[in-house]
C-alpha cells in the first residue's frame, strides 16, 4: 500500500476509498440486487397463500413456487456472502490502514509532542479510536446501507403491488422514531468522546504504575495507588453509564413507533381484507414486508450509536493527523547517499518552542573527519540540544549546520540519521534479546560483529556470563540489566552500525572509572576513521578529544585541548580539580 502518512484529516479516508473503489462499488451493487431478490420472497408467499385460500392452485404449482422461493433464498445467501466479504473485509483493511498511517505519523512528530501527550492517551488513539472507526465503516456502514436498501425495496413492493394508502398509514410513525434517534445521536457522540478520554486516563495510569513499580514499592505507596486507580475506574464507569442512558432511549423509542405501525396495519389492513380490497395473500405479504422493514428500523439505534462513536473517534484522530511533522520537507541534494562526517556549524542559535530563553547562542564549530570533539558543561548548558540539532530532531534555518559542505536541511533525513551512531542519555532497551537490541531488529550482522561490538563496549564478559548469552531476554526498558550494562549495550548498538559520525551523549555516567577507561580507549581506536562527538560531565571522558568545548548557558565559554584549557585556569580547570579530588567516589550504578 502506498505511503499516505502525510495525508491529513478527511483526505486520509478519501484516499483509502479511492484505492478500494471497485470493491466498494461491486459490494454495493451486489447488496442492492440481493435486497431486491430478498423482497421477492414475501410476494411469492402471498401468491401461495392466495392459491391455498381460494383452493384454485394445483399441487404442482405449489411445489413450483416453493422451489422458486428456495432458489431465491439460496441466491440471496450467495449474494449476501459476497457483499459482506467485500464490504466487511474492507473495514478490516481500513483498520490496518489507519493504524499504519497513525504509527507512521506519530514517528514524524516532534519530541515536544511526546512531552505534552501521555502514552496512555496515544494507546487509546491507536486501539479504541481506530476500532470505533472500523465499526463505523464495517457494521455501521453495512447495516445502514442494507437497511436503507431493504426498506426502500420493501416500501416500493408494498405500495406498488399491495396498497399505497395502507403503506403510508403503516409507516407513518417511523419518521418520528428516526427523528428521536438522530437527536439522541449528538448526545451519544459527546458522551462517547468522554468515554474514550476516560479510557485513555486508565491506560496511562496503568502504564505509568507498571513502569514506576519499583518507586511505588520503595515508598510503600501500593494502597494509595490502588485507591487512585479505583477513582479512575469509577470515572470510567460513570462516563460509560451516561453513554448507556443516552443510547438506551433509542431502542424503546423504535419499539413504540413500530408498535403503533402494526396497530395501524392490523386495524386498517383487516378491514381491507374483509372489504376484498386486498387479498389474504396480500395481507400476509404486507405483514412480511412490515417485519422486514422493522429489522432495519429497530437497528437504527445501534447504527446511530455506532456512527456517532465512529465520528467522535475520527475527530479525535484528526486532531493528531493535523499536527504537522517535526521535520519539514526541504528540497534535497539528489546525489547524497552517504556522509563522510565533516561537520561545520556557523553562528548557530536555537530556542525551544514556547521557550523564552535561547538554548544555544552563537555556536561556531569546525570538525574534520577523523577528529573527536569533546563537550562538557553543567546540566542545561545546551550540550544535548546541540546533538539533537545535528540529528534534525528539531529544525534550524538554512546556513547554520553543514555536513560535508552540504546544508543539513538539504540532506535526506533517513540518510543523515543512518550515517550517525547516537547513544542518548536515556539508554532505552526493548523488551527482547540483547542481540535484537544491538542489531535493532535488523538481522544483517554476523555473530562475530555482535561479539566485537560487545568487546568494544567492555560488556562481552558480563553478557557471556548470563545463561543465554546475548540471546538473553531483558525486561521492559532493559530492567534486568544494571544502569552501566544498559549504557554499554547502547554503545554496542551504535558501534555495530559502523557510522560515519559517532555521538556519545553522557553515555558513560553509570560505569566505574576503570571500565570507562577501557571503553574510551576502544572508542579512540574506532574514532581514528570517524568523526566523534563525546558529551560528558566527567573530564576523564573527554580529556583525550582533539578539541574540547566548555559550555555555559547555551554558549561556548571555553575551547581548546585539555592542556590548553588547563592553562587557562578557568571553569574547565576548576571542574577538573573538583573531579580529581573526588574521583574515587565514582562507581558503577546498578
Amino acid at each position: 500500500m502506498k505511503d499516505t502518512a502525510s495525508i491529513k484529516g478527511k483526505q486520509l479516508l478519501l484516499a483509502f476509498i479511492k484505492e478500494h473503489i471497485w470493491s466498494y462499488a461491486a459490494g454495493i451493487c451486489i447488496l442492492l440486487f440481493s435486497s431486491f431478490c430478498a423482497m421477492l420472497i414475501p410476494k411469492i408467499l402471498g401468491i401461495i397463500t392466495d392459491g391455498l385460500d381460494k383452493r384454485n392452485m394445483e399441487k404442482e404449482q405449489v411445489y413450483k413456487y416453493v422451489l422458486l422461493m428456495l432458489g431465491v433464498i439460496i441466491l440471496v445467501f450467495i449474494l449476501k456472502y459476497i457483499w459482506r466479504y467485500l464490504l466487511i473485509g474492507n473495514c478490516r483493511t481500513v483498520e490496518c490502514y489507519l493504524r499504519d498511517n497513525l504509527f507512521r505519523h506519530l514517528q514524524t512528530l516532534s519530541v515536544d509532542f511526546y512531552s505534552q501527550h501521555k502514552t496512555g492517551d496515544l494507546v487509546a488513539y491507536a486501539i479504541n479510536d481506530i476500532q470505533a472507526v472500523r465499526f463505523m465503516f464495517g457494521g455501521g456502514f453495512v447495516q445502514a446501507l442494507d437497511g436503507i436498501a431493504i426498506s426502500i425495496v420493501s416500501i416500493v413492493f408494498m405500495a406498488k403491488t399491495i396498497n399505497p394508502i395502507l403503506t403510508i398509514m403503516a409507516l407513518a410513525p417511523i419518521p418520528a422514531a428516526a427523528f428521536i434517534m438522530i437527536r439522541t445521536g449528538k448526545l451519544i457522540r459527546e458522551r462517547f468522546k468522554k468515554v474514550q478520554e476516560a479510557f485513555a486516563n486508565i491506560s496511562d495510569k496503568v502504564q505509568e504504575n507498571l513502569s514506576g513499580i519499583r518507586v511505588i514499592k520503595a515508598f510503600a505507596q501500593e494502597e494509595a495507588e490502588v485507591e487512585n486507580f479505583v477513582n479512575f475506574s469509577r470515572e470510567r464507569v460513570d462516563t460509560q453509564m451516561k453513554l448507556t442512558r443516552a443510547s438506551a432511549v433509542m431502542g424503546p423509542a423504535a419499539q413504540i413507533c413500530f408498535g403503533l405501525s402494526f396497530m395501524f396495519f392490523i386495524a386498517y389492513g383487516s378491514r381491507l381484507v374483509m372489504d376484498s380490497t386486498i387479498s389474504l395473500g396480500d395481507y400476509v405479504a404486507f405483514n412480511t414486508y412490515m417485519l422486514t422493514v422493522m429489522g432495519p428500523v429497530m437497528n437504527i439505534s445501534k447504527i446511530v450509536e455506532t456512527w456517532q462513536r465512529g465520528i467522535a473517534s475520527y475527530r479525535r484522530l484528526n486532531e493528531i493527523f493535523r499536527i504537522p511533522p517535526a521535520i519539514e520537507d526541504f528540497p534535497t541534494v539528489a546525489d547524497i547517499c552517504h556522509i563522510k562526517g565533516r561537520i561545520e556549524i556557523k553562528n548557530l542559535g536555537f530556542s525551544y518552542p514556547q521557550a523564552r530563553k535561547r538554548a544555544l547562542k552563537d555556536i561556531n564549530i569546525s570538525l574534520d573527519c577523523g577528529k573527536t570533539l569533546g563537550i562538557i558543561g553543567r546540566t542545561g548548558s545546551g550540550k544535548t540540544t546541540l546533538v539533537n540539532l545535528l540529528l534534525r530532531l528539531f529544525e534550524v534555518g538554512d546556513g547554520h549546520i553543514f555536513i560535508d559542505g552540504n546544508d543539513i536541511n538539504k540532506i535526506p533525513v533517513d540518510i543523515l540519521r543512518e550515517c550517525i551512531g547516537y547513544v542518548p542519555q536515556d539508554n532505552f532497551l526493548f523488551s527482547t534479546t540483547i542481540k535484537n537490541n544491538i542489531e535493532f531488529f535488523k538481522s544483517t550482522h554476523t555473530d562475530d560483529q555482535i561479539q566485537e561490538a560487545l568487546r568494544l563496549s567492555a560488556i562481552y564478559e558480563n553478557i557471556m556470563e548470563l545463561q543465554d548469552g546475548y540471546d538473553t531476554v531483558v525486561g521492559e526498558r532493559g530492567a534486568t540489566l544494571s544502569g552501566g550494562q544498559k549504557q554499554r549495550v547502547s554503545i554496542a548498538r551504535a558501534l555495530i552500525k559502523d557510522p560515519s559520525i559517532l555521538i556519545l551523549d553522557d553515555s558513560l555516567s553509570a560505569v566505574d572509572s576503570k571500565t570507562e577507561e577501557v571503553i574510551i580507549s576502544n572508542i579512540r581506536e574506532v574514532l581514528k576513521s570517524k568523526t566523534g562527538i563525546i558529551i560528558s560531565h566527567r573530564i576523564s571522558t573527554v580529556m583525550h578529544a582533539d578539541e574540547i568545548l566548555y559550555m555555559e548557558n547555551g554558549k561556548i565559554a571555553e575551547r581548546g585541548t585539555h592542556a590548553q584549557l588547563m592553562e587557562m585556569k578557568g571553569s574547565y580547570f576548576r571542574l577538573y580539580k573538583s573531579q580529581t579530588n573526588q574521583s574515587d567516589t565514582f562507581g558503577e550504578v546498578g
